[in-house]
């Protein structure tokens, strides 16, 4: 066994199915898209057939997670078995070092970083980020002195369809249906509608339909769920949930496109109905629910003070995307302005927050919208070891050229 993985011929074998994954994955991406190319190929084990064009393919293959363990484990071996601390290794050492750590810091990155957004209009306030990807179904209700109680299911138990129960709710979730993405459709008087999903809430308005799931990094899927509540008395009705209700980029969409074809008064009235918050009472107590992009909250909070987006004059390129807010953090006592643009993130409390996008600027006042931004929030805690196993990598380099540069020159002095 040690024979085994501390071979060349391991190496060799592992970095041959590497180029291949790489390569496969690429392709895959035309069918499935970056995320779930990503997903299905480099974040397994194992790969249990493959996609190409339409066609399956009935293969067995390492995933990324094991290619690299065991490159890791075949590094660590041979480092190990063949270590000889000395001067004229030292360099050799340190390289090995270098790399490792970058096996190492790129597995904690793909296991531990999160990507969030922070979307805010000027004047507003946030206190928490959205994640781009994941929804949760969250209940709110009264708390009495202690405020509101937030309860949160995660999306995926949605997408897993069945009954599902949480201690601090006073009645079962019952998923009769749930679309990855989906279409919402005005339900408008006067039309010739069929009769709505079901008689509560937001379906008494809009109609929605399951769309084809997009693949595309442009763009977004947007579900929705038909659910039955089952409280101690049997059903509390059907309700249809959606992201289309909490999704602002998604919301400020639909208003545009109603602009055009009925006018921003009208546009904003059927924004409204769609937006309306949804309610059912069991055991004395309110819970209002909305399916929404998942939330982290912070132990402090950002304000928008002001969005500036300047572009090259004569043309729509931008030039200059920078948002100041103001960061107030209770625990710590601070209050202060923060100025955040385009090449120059805010880096605080092991977040990141770089400017993302921004509606302001010309044609956000022409168009009566007020100034808005998104921030891009990362939390990853191994973001410094690319830069030390990168260093590791370039002093071992270095040392090992000028050990054998200095002892050819000695050794041409000699003769």
């Amino acid at each position: 066994m040690i024979k085994i993985f501390i071979s060349l011929q391991l190496t060799v074998t592992l970095l041959a199915f590497a180029i291949l994954l790489v390569f496969i994955g690429t392709l895959a991406q035309v069918d499935e898209g970056l995320y779930n190319a990503q997903a299905r190929y480099f974040r397994q084990w194992l790969i249990f057939g493959l996609d190409f064009f339409g066609y399956h393919v009935p293969l067995l293959l390492p995933g990324g997670y094991l290619i690299g363990t065991l490159l890791l484990l075949n590094l660590v071996a041979a480092h190990l078995y063949r270590f000889n601390l000395s001067a004229s290794k030292i360099g050799i050492q340190l390289v090995h070092s270098g790399v490792i750590l970058l096996l190492v810091g790129q597995l904690a990155t793909d296991m531990l970083a999160r990507e969030s957004q922070i979307h805010f209009v000027e004047g507003q306030t946030r206190p928490y980020a959205e994640s781009s990807r994941s929804n949760e179904l969250a209940f709110t209700t009264d708390n009495g002195a202690n405020g509101e109680q937030v309860i949160a299911i995660p999306g995926r138990l949605l997408a897993n369809g069945g009954e599902i129960q949480n201690a601090n709710l006073p009645f079962k979730i019952r998923v009769k249906s749930y679309w990855e993405n989906s279409e919402p459709t005005f339900r408008a008087p006067m039309m010739k509608n069929g009769p709505p999903l079901t008689p509560n809430g937001v379906a008494n308005s809009f109609d929605f339909r399951l769309s084809v799931e997009t693949k595309s990094m442009d763009e977004k899927n947007v579900p929705t769920a038909l659910i039955e509540f089952i409280g101690s008395n049997g059903s509390l009705g059907d309700w249809v949930v959606s992201s289309w209700t909490t999704d602002e980029e998604m919301i400020q969409g639909i208003r545009q496109n109603y602009e055009q074809q009925v006018g921003p008064q009208m546009a904003g009235k059927i924004a409204g109905q769609l937006t309306q918050p949804q309610s059912i009472e069991a055991d004395g107590k309110k819970f209002t629910f909305a399916l929404r992009p998942e939330r982290i909250y912070f132990p402090f909070s950002l304000q928008l003070l002001k969005a500036t987006h300047t572009v090259y004059e004569g043309t729509d390129i931008p030039k200059d995307f920078r948002s100041r807010v103001q960061l107030r953090n209770p625990q710590t006592g601070e209050d202060r302005e923060v100025e955040i643009s385009m090449n120059h993130p805010m880096r605080y409390a092991g977040l990141t927050f770089y400017q993302y996008q921004m509606d302001a600027g010309q044609a956000a006042r022409e168009a009566g919208r007020i100034p808005s931004s998104v921030l891009q929030v990362v939390h990853n805690p191994s973001w410094l070891t690319p830069y030390i196993g990168c260093g590791l990598v370039a002093v071992g380099l270095t040392t090992q050229f000028m050990f054998h540069l200095v002892g050819f020159l000695s050794k041409r002095r000699a003769r």
